[in-house]
């Protein structure tokens, strides 16, 4: 049996066919030039959307406490107080308001809850009816 003499499959010819040609590199950058921003930004805008729904609730959750610390302490008859909550190492400011409700002797308590998130201010409201009639 004779066997026959193979020929190299790296000749000269296939390595030249084997890279990339300037046309497709050049057109490959050109599409990650564009792909990379809007990817970076995608991810700064979900960054932001976590801050803030992460900040929402908490804030929620310091208008909820304070509305009823008000009104457990009868404090709601103010006609206005704000201050400054503290949860963990973020500030809240908060204001709370009381008006007259126009049927009977309620009053409409808004107690409103404002934080920072990179730099941009938002806030979380929270009203309820009280009776004014009751000492």
């Amino acid at each position: 049996m004779r066997s026959r003499p193979t020929t190299s499959p790296s000749s000269a010819g296939d390595r030249r066919r084997a890279g990339f040609t300037l046309a497709e590199a050049l057109a490959a950058m050109a599409f990650l030039a564009i792909v990379i921003p809007v990817a970076v930004k995608a991810i700064q805008v979900a960054n932001l959307a976590g801050q803030v729904a992460e900040r929402k609730s908490v804030a929620a959750r310091v208008a909820d406490r304070l509305m009823n610390e008000k009104i457990v302490t009868g404090q709601w008859k103010q006609s206005a107080s704000s201050g400054v909550a503290e949860e963990g190492a973020r500030p809240f400011r908060w204001n709370l308001q009381s008006r007259a409700w126009d049927k009977d002797t309620l009053r409409l308590l808004t107690m409103q809850v404002t934080y920072q998130v990179q730099g941009k201010e938002y806030d979380v409201r929270l009203s309820t009816l009280v009776d004014s009639s009751q000492p």
